[in-house]
């Protein structure tokens, strides 16, 4: 048989290699467009939350252009709407109705608030204060021709509801008027009385009050209006680190916990601001002006500074018992989870009366104690472990509120901070 002309084999090679280039091409194209449609996904998700979210331009505009009608003043206004020395960075809010920003005012760095209006309601899914009415609502109080005498009552008023009836609220008042009185000439003005009777309203202002010769809340710098500047707190959360969602989901919850040992300081550090939280437990547990709540206890709410000072980063969910409990007895529920308050505050349901009652069932330490739990026992020296690890424990068995088990309260507490500081007061550390 003759031989073809034209092998076979030869054209067989090139019609092989072309299929397969086309078949690599194509699912070239094909993931390049996957990458091309997941990313403009994300970015378009991430814009739209942040456009959603982050609405610093909007509050300051509201806020200047009360300040300019005379509505309200501070000691920030002047700065913020006029010299423009104090402006709004990194956008840092989680809820619309709060704006939160990195900020600059001059040559202070700090943490800028402000309150975004809205209609005025309670919601135990939200924060325990009553959220801004409507302009001018929002600023209405005190009305013209009100006498310092007679703010200085609304003041008492205001936080007798607040943290009940304390011998010495006559006290907390005249700080208040004394905070009041932003630019220090001895009179208070209506604008002023109005920006510091709107800021009252919220708890994080009014703890930063009753702490302020304290140091375990930041101190505040500045206002106008709602809007105010706390100093910048230089380390948080407590511990751990935040990723972005997309890698979240392809890290293993065990190398997730690793990974937030790994960035924490030293453990004589550690123990410092372990100190620290149980001091601030200890001050806000029959204080001079009552009890409060800690509601949310998780790492992100606290921090500390360059001195490994314990600061409290969002103290919004620190509130008043006196204000939990009124506002508790009202919610209606049918199990015990319907009365639960932030993530932290927890009370049984009444199902004969389907009402939340008013005590909860974990005081704060043994909260505090379970968000140090993993934070102190790592790396602790091996002739304290094993006393830490029991003491951590008995706090966190704590049940019932602070006030049906005192003693063994204030012994669990005294008894955490002296094993702490004997450790590491005979050390630079400390």
């Amino acid at each position: 048989m003759a031989k073809s002309p034209f092998p076979w084999g030869v054209l067989r090679k090139p019609l092989y290699v072309q299929a397969r280039f086309s078949y690599l091409h194509m699912k070239y194209l094909f993931f390049s467009w996957l990458a091309v449609f997941v990313g403009s996904w994300i970015v378009y998700v991430e814009y739209s939350s942040y456009t959603e979210l982050c609405r610093g331009h909007d509050c300051k505009n509201s806020i200047c252009d009360k300040y300019r009608k005379g509505v309200i003043d501070g000691s920030a206004c002047s700065s913020l709407c006029e010299k423009e020395t104090l402006y709004l960075e990194k956008c840092f809010t989680a809820k619309p109705n709060s704006q939160v920003y990195s900020g600059n005012w001059g040559d202070l760095q700090g943490v800028i608030k402000c309150q975004m209006e809205e209609a005025p309601h309670y919601d135990l899914g939200g924060e325990m204060e009553p959220r801004k009415e409507a302009v001018p609502a929002a600023f209405n109080k005190p009305t013209k021709g009100t006498s310092v005498e007679k703010f200085r009552e609304m003041i008492i008023s205001h936080l007798e509801a607040k943290v009940g009836d304390q011998a010495n609220l006559a006290d907390l008042a005249t700080q208040v008027l004394s905070f009041t009185d932003s630019n220090k000439d001895g009179h208070i003005s209506l604008p002023e009385a109005r920006s510091t009777w709107a800021l009252l309203q919220l708890n994080e202002f009014l703890l930063a009050l009753v702490l302020q010769e304290r140091d375990h809340t930041p101190k505040l710098l500045g206002f106008c209006g709602d809007l105010y500047m706390m100093e910048k707190v230089s380390y948080s959360p407590l511990y751990g680190i935040s990723l972005p969602w997309i890698i979240e989901l392809w890290i293993p919850a065990g190398l997730r916990r690793s990974m937030e040992q790994w960035f924490t300081p030293s453990w004589p550090h550690k123990a410092k601001i372990a100190i620290g939280l149980l001091e601030l437990v200890e001050d806000i547990f029959h204080g001079p002006y009552g009890s409060f709540l800690m509601c949310d206890v998780r790492t992100t709410t606290f921090g500390y500074n360059e001195r490994y000072d314990f600061k409290v980063m969002d103290a919004r969910y620190i509130i008043p018992e006196a204000t939990f409990q009124e506002r508790i007895r009202q919610q209606r529920c049918d199990v015990d989870m319907d009365c639960l308050y932030g993530t932290d505050c927890l009370t049984s349901c009444d199902l004969t009366k389907h009402r939340c009652t008013t005590e909860v069932t974990r005081p704060n330490l043994a909260k505090a104690c379970d968000t140090l739990k993993n934070y102190i026992l790592r790396g602790a020296p091996s002739d304290l472990s094993d006393e830490l690890e029991k003491q951590l424990y008995a706090c966190i068995a704590l049940k019932g509120s602070a006030e049906q088990m005192e003693i063994e309260h204030s012994l669990i507490l005294n008894n955490l901070k002296t094993l702490l500081w004997k450790k590491i007061s005979h050390t630079k550390d400390s």
